[in-house]
C-alpha cells in the first residue's frame, strides 16, 4: 500500500493543485472543504473539522464538537474537466472514531457482516438523468422542441441532438476507467442512460455520486441543467437507478448468483438458491427499504402504474418478483447471474440504500427464506383481488408510508443504528409535512378562480 507521501507525489506529477474529500450528507449530497496539495499529509488523517449543526442529518447541535471527515486515499478521482483537482470520497470520524450518523460508514459495515460469511457485495447502478433547461418562472423545459416523440427510448436523432454533452460525458467516464459499454436515449424526453461496468459496492456508490456531480457540471457548460429529479414530469417517465446486485465468493471473486447450467434452476430464472434467498429477504422488508430506495416526496410520483402518462410507467409499484418483466420491484434479467431492485430512483444516497438491500439479502440468506413463485405477467393490469390472490402486495404510495414503513420495521434500527435511522425519520418526516404546507401551482391553477 502506498505511504500519504507517495499518494502526494503521484499527485504533483499529475499536476494537482487541490484536493477535496467529499464525503454526502443524509441526502447523498457532496460536502467538502478543498485543500491545497501542500496541506495533503494533515488532510489524509482527517485535519478538516465540520460543523455537523450546518448539515442536514448529522445529528448534532450547535453545542458539540466538530466532526472530520477522512478521505479514501484509494478511491481518488481526478476532475476529467479540471485535473488540477483531485476529487476523494471520505468517511466521517468523530474524536478519531467513525462515526455513526453517516451512510458510507453503514455501507461499510453492511460490507464487513458480507465478508465474515465470505462474501462481496458487487453492484451496478444504471445512471438515468434528464438535460433539461430551467426557465426564468422556474420551470422545466426540453431544450430540444424536436424532441417530442410519445416513445423516444432509442431514438438516434434525439440522441445526436444531445452530443456534444454526451461525448464530454462518455469521453469522461472513459477516462476515469469506469469502463463505459453503453448509452442511449431513454424513454422520457431528453432523458438518457449511461451503463459502465459494475464494481463492488462501496467503489459503484462513490462512483454514483461523483457521476451525478459530472453530469451537472458539463450541462451547465451547455448552458443546460442535469436533474436527478425522480419525476420532472408528470406525463414522462420517471428517473431510476436501478441497483444490480450480486454476492461473490470473497477469495476467488466467482459470481454465487450464477448457476453454471442455467437449465439446473427448477424455477427457470437462472439464479443460485443463494440468490433468491436474497430476493427474498430484499421483499420481507420491501416497504421499508422503499424509503432509502425513494427517498423524496418527488418519488412517489415516479412509483405510479400510469399516472398521466400515455402508456404503463415501467415503474415498480408491487413488491414482487420475476423474471424480464419490468412490472416487479425485483427483476431478475435474462440469463440470471443478479438481482436487480428496480425501486432505486436518481435521488437516492446510494450508500444508504446499498447498506439497507445488502443487510435484507444477507438476512434472507441466514435465514434461508424462500422469495414464492415469480411472477411473469403484466401486473399492471391485476386487481386488487388478483394481487391479493398472488400474496403481492403494493408499495408505499408517498413519501409519508415509506417513511411509516420505515420507522416500523426493527430491521433498519438493527442494520443503522438508532442515530442514523433517527436522522432519517425526523427529516423526512418534516420533508412530507413542509410539502402538504405548500400552496402547488396546481392548487392555484384549479381552485383559484372556481369559487
Amino acid at each position: 500500500m502506498k505511504s500519504v507521501s507517495e499518494f502526494k507525489s503521484g499527485l504533483a506529477a499529475k499536476g494537482v493543485k487541490y484536493c477535496v474529500g467529499a464525503y454526502v450528507d443524509l441526502h447523498g449530497v457532496p460536502k467538502g472543504k478543498v485543500v491545497p496539495l501542500s496541506h495533503f499529509e494533515h488532510f489524509a488523517h482527517g485535519s478538516e473539522l465540520y460543523t455537523g449543526y450546518a448539515l442536514d442529518g448529522l445529528g448534532q447541535g450547535p453545542n458539540d464538537d466538530e466532526i472530520s471527515s477522512r478521505p479514501d486515499l484509494d478511491r481518488a478521482m481526478i476532475l476529467p474537466w479540471n485535473p488540477e483537482v483531485a476529487w476523494f470520497p471520505a468517511d466521517n470520524e468523530f474524536k478519531g472514531e467513525p462515526y455513526e450518523i453517516n451512510a458510507r460508514v453503514a455501507l461499510k459495515k453492511q460490507i464487513a457482516a458480507a465478508a465474515a460469511l465470505g462474501f462481496g457485495f458487487n453492484l451496478g447502478i444504471e445512471c438515468e438523468v434528464y438535460v433539461v433547461r430551467l426557465t426564468p418562472e422556474g420551470r422545466l423545459e426540453i431544450p430540444n422542441p424536436d424532441d417530442d416523440l410519445v416513445k423516444s427510448c432509442y431514438d438516434v436523432k434525439r440522441f445526436m441532438d444531445r452530443y456534444p454533452w454526451l461525448d464530454k460525458m462518455a469521453t469522461a467516464i472513459d477516462a476515469l476507467g469506469w469502463e463505459l459499454y453503453s448509452f442511449d436515449h431513454e424513454d422520457g424526453n431528453s432523458q438518457f442512460e449511461f451503463d459502465f461496468k459494475y464494481a463492488d459496492a462501496l467503489t459503484m456508490c462513490d462512483r454514483y455520486i461523483f457521476f451525478r456531480h459530472m453530469a451537472k457540471h458539463y450541462a451547465a457548460e451547455e448552458g443546460l441543467l442535469a436533474t436527478f429529479m425522480p419525476k420532472p414530469f408528470a406525463d414522462r417517465t420517471g428517473t431510476g437507478a436501478h441497483f444490480n446486485m450480486s454476492l461473490s465468493d470473497a477469495k476467488t471473486g466467482a459470481n454465487l448468483f450464477e448457476r453454471r447450467d442455467p437449465s439446473e434452476d427448477p424455477r427457470g430464472l437462472g439464479l443460485t438458491e443463494l440468490g433468491y434467498h436474497f430476493i427474498a429477504g430484499i421483499l420481507r422488508h420491501g416497504p421499508a427499504l422503499c424509503a432509502a430506495f425513494a427517498p423524496t416526496v418527488n418519488s412517489y410520483k415516479r412509483l405510479v402504474r400510469r399516472g398521466l402518462m400515455a402508456y404503463y410507467s415501467w415503474a415498480p409499484v408491487f413488491n414482487s418478483y420475476g423474471r424480464n418483466n419490468r412490472t416487479n420491484s425485483v427483476r431478475v434479467p435474462m440469463g440470471g447471474g443478479r438481482v436487480e431492485s428496480r425501486n432505486a430512483d436518481a435521488s437516492c444516497n446510494p450508500y444508504l440504500a446499498a447498506a439497507l438491500a445488502l443487510a435484507a439479502g444477507l438476512e434472507g440468506i441466514r435465514e434461508k427464506l424462500d422469495p414464492g413463485a415469480s411472477n411473469e405477467e403484466n401486473l399492471y393490469e391485476f386487481t386488487g383481488a388478483q394481487l391479493a390472490g398472488r400474496g403481492i402486495s403494493e408499495l408505499p404510495r408517498t413519501l409519508d408510508e415509506a417513511v411509516r414503513a420505515f420507522a416500523d420495521d426493527p430491521f433498519v434500527e438493527q442494520t443503522l443504528g438508532s442515530d442514523l435511522r433517527n436522522e432519517f425519520i425526523a427529516y423526512k418526516s418534516e420533508e412530507w409535512r413542509q410539502y402538504h404546507q405548500t400552496v402547488s401551482q396546481w392548487e392555484t391553477d384549479r381552485y383559484a378562480r372556481l369559487f
